[in-house]
């Protein structure tokens, strides 16, 4: 066989790209449809150039030519490690929630449920056991730390200078988490017991339909009953455990989270408050860690 009757390696190589090219279109559209049509509406051509969606978009576009191999691989791998999945996150609760924050009807809380169990696939709900809260839609405000055992303080509560510079200006609760301390001692005192305090969240147990009918069997249920935490503005997603009460009706707060669950969500600013959506998780066997949810890992 002439040379001219063989393909180059070249050609080789860009027609396996060219499909894969169109495989990822098409996967990406069918997945993202409404997401891509609102990031196009929403957001400039600038935007999309320089950020984490210019690279998604590149590959969902059917118009877009394609480069040499040598340069569709360099962009592949700039794309992947630039795309930012939690922009489809608030694309798409975009497309759910309310204009104001108030409690979500049946309908809207399950369309949120649907985008969250898809995106970050955890086993969601907003009912339980036949439990569930007041709410599942509220504004955050900011909680301290809590005693992990007798005796703690902020001077020992940190695991590194670093840790203790980033958040110790918080200080101290005055008074114990609803459940007392994490652990009887500091000798008993776990790792467990270290992240159920550093991501903890302070909901209205006390305002759950039918709490006050059976306050033991809910309070149970309620103590470190883990829950994803969700800022709709950015996708910052964490897991973390029902560590105490609160806060009052006449705060203007629906829940509280502790410094590193604030840090993390992004919901420190000026106001010290602000939206998020808040479900349990279905963890039976505990297998799910708490702390932040990285999607693009």
């Amino acid at each position: 066989m002439s040379a001219q009757n063989k393909k180059s390696s070249y050609e080789h190589l860009q027609e396996k790209w060219v499909a894969r090219h169109k495989e990822l279109q098409e996967k990406i559209r069918i997945k993202h449809k409404e997401s891509l049509e609102w990031v196009a509406k929403n957001l400039a051509p600038k935007q999309l150039a320089v950020g984490s969606l210019g690279g998604l978009l590149l590959l969902a576009s059917p118009g877009v030519s394609l480069p040499l191999p040598h340069q569709l691989i360099a962009t592949n791998q700039e794309a992947s490690s630039a795309i930012n999945k939690n922009a489809f996150v608030v694309s798409d609760l975009s497309h759910e929630l309310p204009n104001e924050v108030r409690p979500l009807t049946n309908e809207e809380e399950q369309k949120v449920l649907q985008v969250l169990s898809r995106d970050f696939d955890f086993k969601l709900a907003a009912e339980l056991d036949g439990k569930r809260l007041n709410r599942s839609y509220g504004f955050i405000g900011q909680e301290q730390h809590l005693a992990r055992f007798p005796g703690d303080s902020l001077s020992s509560h940190f695991d590194s200078e670093e840790e203790a510079q980033k958040y110790s200006l918080e200080g101290m609760a005055p008074g114990l988490g609803a459940w007392g301390y994490f652990a009887p001692s500091k000798e008993q005192f776990t790792k467990k017991d270290s992240l159920r305090e550093k991501y903890y969240i302070a909901v209205q147990t006390f305002l759950a339909p039918g709490f006050l009918d059976h306050v033991k069997d809910y309070t149970d249920f309620f103590k470190y009953r883990k829950m994803l935490v969700v800022n709709p503005n950015n996708g910052n997603a964490i897991v973390a455990v029902i560590g105490d009460a609160g806060p009052g009706e006449s705060t203007g707060k629906h829940l509280g989270g502790s410094p590193e669950v604030m840090r993390y969500l992004e919901r420190v600013d000026g106001s010290l408050k602000g939206p998020v959506l808040y479900f349990f998780i279905d963890d039976p066997s505990d297998t799910i860690l708490l702390g932040p949810v990285y999607l693009d890992k």
